[in-house]
């Protein structure tokens, strides 16, 4: 479903990302670890051109992001993102932040995009809080209203950049249950994160990225378990 070559990313004289050779299939959650720094969330920014690599290539099933004849903002609408810092807009309502991209870019009836928006909140378990404001969540719930808001557009992949990151560790764990369903819906993921749990226990492959490079990639019994590069297990040793 995506494939990335040779990626390159610099912001002026310091690189960020170098040559990253990347493939993600359909229904697989690939989980992207690593110190901070490694270039982590800039490789997730790029899958959808939120930052604009200097080399290489993206493709979207099938459809090049770097040809001049790609219309990007038809792609992102296939691709679902969630941010470490919500991003909800607190002038809007819960259910009204939902509603508006698919009224927006999709031009579905509004009735249609309100049904879309409650069954999301069901899904996710904020029913209660359709008519709340943002400033009234907490980082867990306003969390779970991005994962909704994000679901919305029907996306065929969801990109997560360390999403429970900017939460308390007590709310953690409701963001990552909502994730784990989706999961096991069969929602191709690829997931930026600090939770080695999740990693662990949801993941099809882990990459494990270090100074910009993708050092070890695999299946997470085996690079947890079984690391081969010395970088990774000490890594490893620090944060398990």
């Amino acid at each position: 479903m995506i494939s990335v070559r040779h990626l390159h990313k610099s912001f002026g004289a310091h690189k960020v990302l170098t040559d990253i050779n990347v493939d993600i299939h359909t229904r697989e959650v690939v989980v992207v670890i690593g110190p901070s720094g490694s270039g982590k969330s800039t490789f997730l920014r790029c899958l959808n051109l939120l930052e604009q690599p200097q080399e290489g290539d993206i493709m979207i099933e099938g459809t090049s992001l770097m040809a001049k004849s790609t219309r990007i903002n038809d792609i992102r609408t296939e691709l679902g993102m969630v941010f470490q810092q919500f991003n909800l807009f607190p002038h809007k309502k819960v259910i009204e932040n939902i509603m508006l991209a698919p009224v927006r870019v999709r031009k579905w009836p509004a009735e249609q995009a309100r049904r879309k928006a409650l069954e999301l909140l069901d899904k996710v378990g904020l029913s209660e809080k359709a008519e709340a404001y943002p400033a009234s969540l907490s980082g867990g719930q306003a969390q779970r209203v991005a994962i909704a808001r994000a679901l919305a557009m029907e996306p065929k992949i969801m990109l997560f950049d360390e999403p429970t990151s900017a939460l308390d560790p007590e709310m953690v764990g409701e963001v990552l249950a909502v994730m784990k369903e989706l999961a096991r819906e069969g929602m191709t993921m690829v997931v930026v994160t600090h939770e080695m749990g999740f990693a662990r226990e949801v993941g099809d492959r882990v990459l494990f990225m270090e100074q910009g490079t993708v050092v070890e990639e695999g299946h997470p019994e085996q690079l947890f378990g079984h690391p081969s590069h010395e970088r990774t297990r000490a890594f490893l040793s620090k944060v398990l």
